[in-house]
């Protein structure tokens, strides 16, 4: 009996080194692989917000002609905050998507643009006369399509 139990001990061996080094390899490979794409999904987010704020921003700047006899003179940044409580200012915060400025603001004309936390891509809606919206994004690195400047 003790002899069957001694050699059932001998038989039970542990992994090896060369077996537990070639597991840590695979386990740091595929961490180099999934690290960089998690990173890349994190600032696509940032930008994303950043552009659902562009839409609100151009929404509240519809609803601001509205009450100004189909106009945007005179539309600021904090004219559309009081509109929209929501739109947060960038100088009120930096963690989030912010926006940013309200520029080329006539009769029928304005830009609206907004600014992603973390990466600082710019995405600007602009209404021109006769009402033709286009969509730009500036970044200092290449968050817009690929490119440092590009539609969105």
């Amino acid at each position: 009996m003790l002899y069957r139990l001694r050699q059932r001990a001998s038989d039970e061996g542990g992994f090896t080194l060369i077996e537990l080094l070639v597991v840590i390899l695979i386990i740091g490979i595929l961490a180099a692989i999934a690290i960089p794409s998690f990173l890349n999904q994190k600032s696509k987010a940032y930008d994303a917000s950043a552009k659902e704020l562009a839409r609100t921003a151009e929404t509240t700047a519809e609803t601001y002609a509205t009450d100004h006899e189909g106009g945007y003179v005179g539309m600021t940044t904090g004219a559309l905050h009081t509109y929209e409580t929501g739109l947060p200012l960038c100088s009120e915060s930096e963690t989030n998507a912010c926006l940013s400025s309200v520029s080329g603001v006539a009769a029928e004309t304005y830009t609206v643009t907004t600014q992603a936390a973390n990466t600082k891509d710019k995405f600007s809606i602009t209404r021109a006369a006769g009402g033709l919206i286009s969509r730009t994004c500036t970044s200092e690195k290449t968050g817009c399509s690929g490119a440092a400047s590009g539609s969105w």
